[in-house]
């Protein structure tokens, strides 16, 4: 069992500048197609979160695998790309894809090209280990994902026992990396909530701040711990600090007077876009327009399926991605994905486009070859993750490195939505 280490690095990024700083079958991998557009139908039976993604995506998203000719390796995915999250999952997909054509094309890793299978799990813990074990049978030998956190907690059980190597581009509790064969490419909770407390306190932003939270969601739960005691270390005042549940997640407006009657003039929201969505609705019927301050599952809120986006301007989140940045990477990734998918990538794309190039950093790095068995990679990739460094579109331009605990050591960015699109934050 591997410590849970919550990296010291972000407090001196921090400090120094943050200004620029959220299935089917496993044998159908070359036909998966079909998922974009059966997201884009999801949309149409009540769920609130990422549909509006998928319109228009259909059949062109390739949701299978990229196959290449002889022997490849054979990455997984997995991830919700119907239901409630499925803006969340087709991102990762989508930013995976780019990544995984892009490396085939320049002739894949050390010669050998990728096939990349990627599989549906609803944001469903039992349906995300099902789609573990389709991937399995496919002949899976390295798992990107899974996408979200619950999902992934219960899949990185699983790959575990079978000693499955396992990056996941955005499942953030440190749950997910207690044992020894897994990696984060996202920020670990306690890091999420320890940096925004700090961004919070050195640019001043408010005095008087209020906490709204999930008690029932570990990512939610994780970040609100690690702000509330960091927060009250750098003299911010919590006036208020009101949970909901996944059964109580429609009427926010108990919570929202509290932060009101309390005088905040922030309110921190660590929880994903959907709720947060319902918060500024309400915010705004209320009269009430503080700061509204999220992290990485806030990203995505701009999507959100019947929301007012013009309630969401000034809004500010963590985030280890900005879409308008000028570096020339994030500039011909946005440029190839608003091609391909007719849309600006968020966080979860870059994150996901990331992994798949981490995981040919490490394969290079330990010399895998795909005739190893996925036990065999793993022993070697694991050991290569902690001597390797990757500057990619994540993490402000710093290199990522990875410690024997799993969790990433790179730079955060601050975002804030202005003229309905996500801008690095002064």
């Amino acid at each position: 069992m591997k410590k849970r280490i919550v990296s010291m690095f972000l407090a001196l990024a921090l400090t120094a500048s943050l200004a620029a700083c959220g299935g089917g079958n496993g044998n159908e991998g070359a036909s998966n197609g079909n998922q974009g557009s059966e997201a884009g139908a999801a949309g149409n039976d009540g769920s609130d979160a990422g549909s509006d993604a998928a319109d228009g995506a259909g059949e062109a998203d390739g949701a299978g695998s990229s196959a290449g000719s002889g022997e490849a390796f054979k990455i997984g995915g997995i991830g919700p790309t119907t239901g409630g999250a499925a803006l969340y999952g087709l991102a990762a997909q989508r930013g995976g894809q780019i990544a995984v054509d892009e490396i085939n094309a320049a002739g894949g890793i050390n010669g050998y090209q990728i096939e990349y299978n990627f599989q549906d799990d609803e944001h469903d813990a039992q349906k995300s280990v099902n789609a573990y074990n389709s991937l399995k049978d496919w002949g899976m030998q390295l798992l990107m994902g899974t996408v979200t956190t619950t999902p992934c907690v219960a899949v990185a059980a699983e790959t575990a026992e079978d000693n499955m190597f396992l990056l996941t581009p955005s499942a953030s509790s440190t749950d997910v990396i207690e044992e020894d064969n897994a990696f984060q490419v996202c920020f670990t909770d306690p890091n999420q909530g320890v940096a925004s407390a700090e961004y919070i306190a050195e640019k001043k932003l408010a005095t008087k701040v209020a906490i709204i939270y999930d008690s029932s969601d570990v990512y939610s739960s994780g970040i609100h711990d690690s702000f509330k005691r960091e927060a009250e270390t750098r003299g911010l005042e919590i006036v208020s600090d009101e949970a909901f549940t996944a059964d109580s997640k429609t009427d926010f407006t108990t919570q929202l007077q509290k932060a009101k009657d309390g005088g905040a003039e922030l309110v921190f929201l660590p929880f994903y876009y959907q709720e947060a969505a319902l918060v500024l609705t309400q915010a705004d019927a209320m009269g009430y327009d503080p700061i509204f301050f999220g992290v990485d599952g806030m990203d995505g809120i701009l999507g959100a399926k019947n929301f007012n986006t013009e309630l969401a301007e000034g809004v500010m989140l963590l985030t280890p991605f900005a879409a308008d940045s000028q570096d020339e990477a994030t500039k011909a990734f946005v440029e190839k994905y608003q091609a391909e998918y007719g849309e600006i990538p968020i966080q979860f794309a870059a994150d996901a486009y990331d992994a798949i190039y981490i995981m040919k950093a490490a394969i290079e790095k330990a010399g895998a070859t795909p005739d190893m068995s996925a036990s065999d990679i793993c022993d070697a990739i694991k050991t290569a993750m902690t001597e390797i460094s990757y500057n990619g579109l994540t993490g402000a331009g710093s290199e990522m490195t990875w410690d024997a605990s799993g969790a990433v050591s790179k730079a955060p960015m601050a975002v804030v939505i202005k003229d309905g699109a996500y801008v690095a934050a002064e």
